[in-house]
């Protein structure tokens, strides 16, 4: 009996041995990260400098206001909340599939108890009393019975199952798993980015309107004015009434804009309130002290085209996808080729509790199977085919993503210096209209022009100001559009 035992150990360690030893037959595509060919500079950039960290890069606006909202963002937005679950979620994904590369061992102790039914084909017969000859009645009776119908008993004992992964379909589902929380990860500092630049938007954008709002309300009380001289030209006979419909209309017309900037404010509010996950009235309290719209000092740190590689997270995404889709094809081709599974359960059985620890109460179970699908109608070759051409597909994204960001980037540089431009321009227009102002202040206490024609030069004044707010809200906007384009990590480490 110990050598047949001996035989069955024997034969179950020499199937190990040979599982070990093909291990290395796994099937399926390598995978190598694409080589893509950028070119060496952006067309638009004014410069070739090497890329610089661009970390933080909002606090070159020098306005501790915004740094704090984007500080309080990245730590209360609830969706940043949401994605950093999905990282768990992603992470123990992973840790669930890598568990099944090694073998699965479960431990058991019950109390069993059954009855045998006395018609049950051939037990029925062992438990119920049966006749025996007249020779063995003197000693027996006339009927005995060969087995209790009842029995009972303890059981203790260990369940061992483990497939063994010869082809690497496992393996590579544990690394497509791993692939999957790489982009969770990735996808949450993308999320910072996007959820960061919204803020830094909406908070340039609603000082910026504050701003033009006050210059609004300056040109509409100097036209007041102006409406009022009229008024007393024409009441005195020296004016007409295209004069002072005029003037009305020009006081009408720009109380209209009024409406619209409060439009604007409002909606820059509400947008700061979802992302900060705060009440209107708290955003109210952060903004209650009107601050100017600040400009950003410093270079743009552009770098080189090729950076955008491993700084633009839907880049890294989308390059992440090919790899998980690669080990997923590996995974179909895998499925086609047989399972090996190896399993034992050596355990304790007796009667009573008390015998369990008896030597005699020991006894096992082991096995080795395999199981192979030798016909499916084609479904392995299909499912093979059909995540081949995902991946095909998932390549062509990522060419895809890179030449638009390229573009994007590229783009954005020429409006950056475009807005520059501009925003200079109207600074100089703005610089000569202030210079016709001090003129016009000067003739009139000279006595040379009315009171008339100096109101309406800091008029054209207040407009001019307005053009140049936003003309700087124009920059401001491509400014923070620029920098998520360029990727990099943005992440606020904690206070």
């Amino acid at each position: 009996m110990n050598q047949i035992n001996a035989k069955k150990v024997a034969l179950v360690l020499l199937v190990t041995c040979a599982g070990l030893a093909l291990a290395g037959c796994a099937v399926g595509p390598d995978y190598d990260k694409p080589e893509i060919i950028l070119e060496e500079v952006y067309m638009n950039a004014t410069s070739t400098q090497a890329a610089n960290d661009s970390h933080h890069w909002w606090e070159n606006f020098n306005d501790p206001v915004l740094d704090q909202l984007v500080w309080d963002a990245q730590h209360q937005n609830i969706s940043l909340k949401m994605a950093s679950e999905r990282i768990q979620m992603a992470q123990n994904y992973h840790k669930i599939v890598e568990s099944y590369k090694l073998p699965t061992v479960s431990l058991g102790l019950g109390y069993y108890n059954y009855q045998i039914s006395e018609n049950t084909p051939i037990l029925g017969s062992a438990v119920s009393p049966i006749a025996v000859p007249s020779v063995m009645q003197s000693m027996f009776g006339e009927n005995i019975t060969l087995a209790d119908a009842q029995q009972d008993g303890w059981l203790a004992g260990v369940g061992i199952a483990w497939e063994a992964d010869l082809f690497g379909r496992i393996d590579k589902q544990t690394n497509a798993a791993k692939i999957r929380a790489e982009q969770a990860v990735i996808f949450q500092k993308g999320l910072f980015t996007l959820i960061t630049a919204e803020v830094i938007h909406n908070y340039l954008q609603l000082r910026g309107t504050q701003e033009r709002k006050q210059l609004l309300l300056e040109t509409i009380e100097d036209q007041r004015k102006i409406l009022a001289l009229v008024e007393k030209v024409v009441a005195s006979g020296y004016g007409s009434e295209l004069d002072r419909a005029q003037a009305k209309a020009m006081v009408a017309a720009t109380e209209s804009l009024l409406p619209q900037l409060d439009i604007a404010e409002q909606v820059h509010k509400h947008r700061l309130s979802i992302i900060l996950s705060e009440s209107l009235a708290d955003i109210d309290s952060r903004m209650s002290q009107g601050e100017p719209l600040s400009t950003i000092s410093g270079i743009i740190p552009t770098g080189l085209p090729s950076d955008l590689l491993t700084r633009r997270f839907d880049i890294k995404l989308a390059e992440r996808e090919m790899a998980a889709i690669n080990e997923e094809v590996g995974v179909a081709i895998a499925a086609q080729y047989p399972k090996f599974f190896l399993t034992g359960a050596p355990g304790l059985s007796a009667g009573d509790f008390g015998d369990l620890i008896n030597s005699a109460s020991f006894g096992w179970v082991g096995s080795v199977g395999i199981h192979w699908n030798v016909f499916d109608a084609g479904r392995g070759d299909a499912m093979v085919a059909f995540n081949e051409a995902r991946f095909k597909s998932a390549a062509l994204s990522y060419q895809n993503t890179v030449d638009s960001a390229f573009k994007e980037v590229d783009s954005l540089l020429f409006a950056y210096g475009k807005s520059q431009d501009n925003q200079t321009k109207v600074a100089d227009a703005t610089d000569a209209t202030e210079k016709a102002v001090d003129k016009a202040n000067s003739l009139y206490e000279a006595g040379l022009i009315d009171s008339l024609s100096v109101l309406d030069a800091q008029r054209q004044l207040n407009m001019m100001r307005d053009r140049q707010v936003a003309a700087k809200l124009q920059t401001a906007q491509v400014t923070v559009s620029l920098y998520k384009a360029l990727g990099g990590d943005w992440i606020v480490e904690p206070q």
